[in-house]
């Protein structure tokens, strides 16, 4: 099967698209292109079915390529866009260090490129549109310490160490966690964003210390795996048993929620899915019109900040969410049921 074809089964997949390689009709707008990482998760899928409500709604055409969590692909359909014509490119590189020879072909070309939810470790994007990822890890920390009362041992599921997501997770959480709770011992384990290794070295670590009590896992991708392995040990009961090991996601994608309203997950960070679509648009659109921005407060409830010389973030929000909407060791929370929850309104 050659790439086209793949990328059109991996857009199949995850949404239905009116052909493939284009999705939404911008009544004749500027053209631009947005690659999507993945279509194995709940989160990426979301996203996929965002782009295109919120391309129409800012009057761009849309072509889409699915790059499946590899570069090479990745690399390969901006030579696509590039060929397309297309004006403005967003995309979510997975491997955030391999990207940059894609990035610098764009440059030359001078079409203006929009990152979302990673950034790249180096080369230039117009704007990079994610959450603060350390702040992931801070919360998830802050969440477990105060469950455990400074007290016990906790797995951590890491992402792909290649990408300034996991990186910036797992960094801050073990920073956290040194700094504020030092009785807690960390165990962490590389999983490369996949949940079939997530399960298995849980299984393992369970198996190793019967007495962990906390896990955090960075993303959803590892929820289906964490939650069939405490349920073959008997340990998935409710908040109140004393076998209940606290765990704390990063996403809010409905099955969280669901989750944490049945008493099986504690917390999650709800990471905007709709926002991300919403904004990394809207950013290339300014880009295309010769727009510019500086660091500081927006009129959408995040900050942009400059992360090094001429390269932008625009931190949008992404709350904890947790079964009481309560205070956990100085963060606040949503409940899980909160209506402006993206993860609420798929429901």
């Amino acid at each position: 099967m050659n790439t086209s074809s793949r990328t059109c089964l991996g857009i199949v997949l995850a949404v239905v698209l009116s052909a493939c390689g284009t999705s939404g009709s911008g009544g004749g707008g500027p053209v631009v292109g947005v690659d999507y990482p993945r279509s194995d998760t709940d989160f990426w899928n979301s996203y996929i079915k965002y782009t295109p409500e919120s391309a129409k709604e800012l009057g761009l055409e849309l072509k889409t390529t699915n790059s499946q969590n590899d570069v090479a692909k990745l690399a390969a359909n901006v030579q696509t866009f590039i060929s397309q014509g297309v004006k403005g490119v967003a995309m979510a590189p997975q491997d955030t260090a391999a990207i940059a020879p894609a990035l610098e072909q764009l440059a030359a070309k001078k079409i203006p490129v929009v990152t979302v939810d990673t950034r790249p470790d180096s080369g230039d994007v117009f704007m990079v549109v994610r959450a603060d990822n350390r702040a992931y890890g801070e919360k998830a920390c802050r969440f477990l310490g105060a469950k455990l009362a400074g007290k016990g041992k906790v797995v951590m599921l890491q992402g792909d160490l290649a990408s300034i997501n996991g990186r910036d997770r797992t960094e801050a959480f073990n920073d956290c966690m040194k700094a504020n709770y030092p009785g807690i011992t960390v165990l962490g384990e590389a999983t490369n964003w996949d949940g079939a290794v997530a399960a298995q070295k849980l299984q393992t670590d369970l198996t190793a210390n019967p007495d962990i009590k906390g896990v955090y896992m960075q993303s959803s991708f590892a929820l289906s795996g964490t939650l069939q392995v405490l349920k073959q040990k008997d340990l998935l009961v409710g908040p109140s048993d004393p076998k209940h090991v606290f765990i704390v996601s990063n996403d809010g994608i409905p099955e969280e929620l669901k989750n944490i309203a049945d008493g099986h997950v504690d917390a999650t960070v709800s990471q905007p899915a709709d926002l991300y679509a919403k904004y990394a648009l809207q950013y290339l659109k300014a880009a295309i019109n010769g727009e510019s921005f500086k660091p500081g407060k927006t009129d959408h409830d995040s900050t942009i900040v400059q992360v090094r010389d001429g390269l932008l973030e625009d931190q949008l929000s992404a709350p904890l969410v947790t079964a009481d909407g309560g205070t956990f060791d100085g963060v606040p929370s949503l409940k899980h049921d909160d209506k402006s929850l993206w993860g609420n309104k798929l429901q």
